[in-house]
């Protein structure tokens, strides 16, 4: 398959994975994956249930290092063989489950493991400042105290919470798997608001969603994985609705996709 490439730009790809592969012991499960994710633009990871996201986002964040293939970013080889080498370069991903401690505040969550001190004490005060700037620069006014415990919040102002941790770290990258699963309408209305602001930021946003309203209201381009391959990635205006569910069932659709 061809590699996509944007039409009309001379962008360097924030992330740029060439010909990655992943077995585990006798089955694989990536079979020859190109995938990029560019500045300024969210790109809409999709695939039915064992098509591959799960895995491909484990090797983009260094939690299964892949077995072959190459790995770029911001047009420099690297090397994530965990998750600090991800989290150095500026990937951070935000997982389904959130990983929020529900008995701390926004700001204990926001910096948990990288508290600020000033001397032997923990800086209270420089971390609720930042945590209240990170929160405004991302336009959430929804939120009231920093200081409240995330057992207070509703699940689209959790969800805010382990976004904002996610950028508040000079990130360049931010992978979302299902932001929206099980919110209500308006909660998800949110959420995806701030999905569209991360990459109005500049970041490179990857989205896993299997809602494909929810694709084609936020994403720039759409990339379709099919049995641990990676069939198209296209841009969402260039794509229907239709054409995107054939890729995720069959692996073609409309011209796109594998070759019968």
């Amino acid at each position: 398959m061809a590699r996509w490439e944007p039409l009309g730009m001379s962008v360097t790809p924030v992330l740029d994975l060439r010909g990655i592969e992943k077995s585990y012991g006798s089955v694989k499960v990536l079979h020859d994956v190109c995938f990029t994710a560019y500045p300024g633009e969210v790109t809409a990871l999709v695939g039915d249930n064992g098509a591959g996201k799960t895995t491909l986002v484990k090797c983009i964040g260094g939690i299964h290092p892949h077995d072959r293939g190459e790995y770029r970013f911001e047009g420099r080889p690297a090397r994530v063989g965990n998750p600090r080498d991800a989290a150095a370069l500026g990937i951070e991903i935000v997982h389904q489950d959130l990983a929020l401690c529900e008995n701390l505040d926004i700001v204990q969550n926001l910096f948990l493991g990288r508290e600020r001190r000033r001397g032997l004490t923990l800086d209270e005060a420089a971390m609720e400042a930042l945590a209240a700037e990170t929160l405004s620069g991302l336009s959430v006014r929804t939120m009231g105290s920093v200081r409240q415990r995330i057992s207070n919040l509703s699940g689209g102002q959790r969800q805010t919470v382990a976004i904002a941790r996610a950028v508040l770290w000079d990130s360049r990258l931010v992978v979302l798997d299902e932001p929206a699963a099980a919110l209500g309408v308006a909660q998800t209305q949110q959420v995806l608001e701030l999905v569209r602001r991360l990459a109005d930021r500049g970041l490179a946003v990857v989205l896993i969603s299997h809602n494909m309203n929810d694709v084609f209201a936020v994403s720039d381009r759409i990339a379709a994985l099919y049995l641990g391959r990676m069939v198209a990635q296209v841009r969402t205006a260039d794509v229907t609705h239709r054409q995107v569910v054939e890729l995720i069932t069959s692996g073609t659709g409309g011209g796109l996709g594998l070759r019968r």
